[in-house]
């Protein structure tokens, strides 16, 4: 048998080489052919984007560093908001090497480690139980109320989280911690996008009825679907088909969009319509990939909307944009875990009924949006101050006392609130009920608070 030749042996190794890194890198951006290279799932966050492995990957040769800045390019402006409890410059500063040397928290993937299901705790966590008492074990000597308290304790009653503590900080308990179940007004806050639009004249407020409507030859519009616009918040403000329908093309010119997504109504939502892109609803758009549907769920979900593709229109509708459908209709079409379907039964919504029957003040129900899509103050770039509705259903679901800022404290008071959450089988009822959980760290705030005024009293200092 005739041998080939040395060179011809490398030729041959080389081309197959090629072959196969030619279709390795067709198969990681082809759609449906990436789950091959997966080495396991990932977490609940990232499941609907998991196939689309460049969105974490996007530099595979700059190993962690690279992982980290694809964490940061989804969570930065989140970690920025919340007031980080654990930034970066923490484990960074000099003067904590010695914290550094106990628990490595300058990446994200120390904490929070994808594809290995098999040791993924709540939130995607990836530590053993104890990580908190590495660098906590001594805090007993400070915090006589700790002594005796489980090391895996920490986050388990309501008192801490690694990262977003702003609704737990003692100051903030100390403040809020005396108020009763109920506010003395329980109201939302209202939303003010009209005003302004109309302060900063990008709407000058003047309504559009269908005898002034643009768009009727491009268009072909149905008067069924003309009727429904004439009557919204968009008609009434004067938004005609044009601001909607008619976007710039490739070239510049201006063209008429027959069916518009979201990047139009981010012309005028832009800050609504990055929320819904950083949650589940809408992370796949966000990442060039085909809408969410309820069948991708790892929630239960109705079997009748199962394939509906998840967009603005999904709970907006395409004309009638009503709200109050989105706010309540829209979740129940979708969601089916025991929590949705124990709402309509809840005294939540005996007080969304008595608002939009007309017999409650406005901003006295509670929808499904109230909580999940809560009303949020923002600054503009422009420096106005807006109240906006918070598209990221996610942004305040894990852990869900941050939920207490931005929802709770509209209608309840601070304690009441901690217990109600901290009961699972209340939440898991909607909330019919009366907590059977106790949070004890508002205690705890004051009694600290009380020892260090004695010592501020008997030493002239205070101490820590």
């Amino acid at each position: 048998m005739k041998r080939l030749a040395p060179y011809r042996i490398w030729l041959v190794w080389l081309a197959i080489s090629g072959l196969l890194a030619a279709y390795f890198a067709y198969a990681v951006q082809t759609p449906g052919r990436q789950s091959a290279f997966m080495p396991g799932p990932v977490t609940h966050a990232h499941h609907q984007i998991e196939l689309k492995c460049v969105a974490c990957h996007a530099e595979p040769f700059k190993g962690r560093a690279g992982i980290q800045e694809a964490c940061l390019n989804c969570h930065a402006k989140e970690l920025k908001a919340m007031d980080d409890s654990h930034p970066i410059s923490k484990f960074t500063d000099p003067r904590n090497a010695d914290t550094l040397a106990k628990l490595d928290a300058r990446q994200c993937v120390t904490c929070h480690t994808e594809h290995k299901t098999e040791i993924t705790h709540p939130m995607g966590v990836t530590l053993p139980d104890d990580f908190c008492v590495r660098c906590h074990s001594d805090v007993a000597k400070d915090r006589p109320s700790h002594k005796g308290m489980a090391f895996n304790s920490c986050a388990t009653g309501g008192c801490h989280n690694f990262h977003d503590n702003r609704a737990l900080y003692e100051d903030f308990l100390i403040q809020h911690g005396k108020g009763d179940k109920l506010t003395a007004i329980p109201r939302l806050p209202e939303r003010n996008l009209r005003e302004f639009m109309i302060s900063m004249e990008y709407l000058d407020g003047k309504p559009v009825d269908a005898a002034s409507m643009n768009g009727r030859e491009e268009l072909h519009p149905v008067p069924r679907l003309v009727a429904e616009w004439e009557h919204t918040a968009h008609a009434k403000s004067g938004v005609n088909c044009s601001a909607c329908h008619q976007a710039k093309d490739a070239s510049g010119k201006l063209a008429w969009i027959r069916n518009p997504d979201h990047t139009v109504c981010a012309s005028c939502h832009q800050e609504e319509v990055n929320g819904f892109l950083s949650g589940l609803h809408g992370m796949r758009l966000k990442q060039g990939m085909t809408p969410m549907q309820p069948d991708m769920a790892q929630l239960p979900m109705k079997d009748g909307a199962a394939h509906a593709k998840l967009t603005c229109m999904s709970c907006h509708s395409s004309h009638r944009f009503d709200t109050r459908q989105a706010a309540v209709e829209a979740c129940l079409t979708c969601h089916d875990d025991s929590h949705t379907k124990a709402y309509k039964a809840s005294p939540h919504f005996r007080l969304w009924h008595e608002e939009i029957s007309g017999r409650g003040a406005k901003g006295s129900g509670v929808s499904c949006a109230t909580c999940h899509l809560p009303r949020i103050e923002f600054t503009t770039p422009e420096d106005e101050r807006r109240i906006l509705v918070q598209h990221n259903q996610n942004d305040n679901l894990r852990p869900n006392e941050k939920m207490v800022r931005s929802v709770c404290l509209n209608c309840h008071g601070l304690q009441f609130s901690l217990d109600a959450l901290a009961d699972s089988a209340l939440v898991s009822r909607n909330f019919q009920g009366m907590p059977d959980k106790h949070v004890d760290s508002i205690r705890m705030a004051l009694e600290a608070e009380r020892r260090g005024k004695r010592r501020k009293t008997s030493d002239g200092a205070a101490e820590d």
